[in-house]
């Protein structure tokens, strides 16, 4: 391995250069960086976004945007550029060396009654339902409307499956939202019934996505970006092992 120049390093050194505030992306176009406002994560912060829109996203430039930070919602690609804050960092999982925890694995033999079915990502009023429960009860968000559920789940500009979980009588319990590229499964939406809270919904969700990619030989599923210090993210780091995008653009 080698760092500036031609002096070597051990794969274990710290890094003696990283990209500020982010690392560069490999468009050939500019992207517009948004203003700031307050940040989802970490009360008293701002965050700032560069972003673009993208109708169609060829497989292998989205996983090379997704391996310096970009993340998706609906049309949109964003990469955080925020002014001296780098909590945001993205997280991925080897998926052939996933080991559950033992809770993990207690979680798994808990929902195992469930059906779980993979297919295209659609609107029905079912999952609206089960999707304005969630967002009102989990972030305090009310009057979601079909329109909003499909511009921000159904609206793909890149290969998109939906995972959807039922209990014995039929029941829609949990819906999943993943990008595929021929080397990652990406996360994008995971939502489900508040008043099954206790199946800890979220995290079998995660390991059937994980078991999903490696049934498929995809080698790594992104979680999207863990903030540490962030209540709502902390769940991300419990999967292991995970490798995290370093400032100098390297997995580690």
């Amino acid at each position: 391995m080698t760092g500036s120049g031609s002096r070597r390093r051990s794969a274990s050194a710290v890094s003696d250069f990283s990209h500020y505030p982010a690392v560069p992306h490999p468009l050939v176009l500019d992207v517009p960086v948004m203003p700031e406002e307050p940040c989802p994560y970490l009360p008293e912060r701002l965050s700032r976004y560069r972003a673009f829109r993208s109708d169609v996203m060829p497989p292998r430039l989205y996983h090379q945007l997704m391996d310096v930070g970009f993340r998706r919602s609906g049309d949109v690609f964003y990469q955080p550029v925020c002014k001296g804050c780098r909590a945001c960092v993205p997280l991925r999982v080897p998926v052939q060396e996933f080991a559950a925890s033992k809770s993990q694995r207690r979680v798994w033999r808990r929902n195992m009654d469930l059906e779980m079915t993979v297919g295209a990502a659609t609107v029905t009023e079912e999952k609206v339902a089960l999707y304005r429960r969630y967002a009102e009860a989990w972030h305090g968000r009310d009057g979601e409307t079909a329109e909003d559920y499909e511009r921000f789940l159904v609206l793909s500009p890149v290969t998109t499956v939906e995972f959807s979980y039922r209990d014995g009588a039929g029941r829609l319990l949990a819906v999943g939202i993943c990008d595929v590229c021929e080397q990652s499964l990406s996360s994008v939406y995971f939502y489900f019934d508040p008043e099954e809270r206790a199946r800890s919904l979220g995290t079998f969700g995660a390991m059937a996505e994980i078991a999903y990619a490696a049934s498929r030989g995809i080698p790594y599923y992104y979680l999207g970006y863990w903030v540490e210090g962030s209540e709502a993210m902390c769940y991300k780091s419990r999967f292991r092992p995970f490798q995290v995008l370093q400032t100098d653009g390297k997995w580690a």
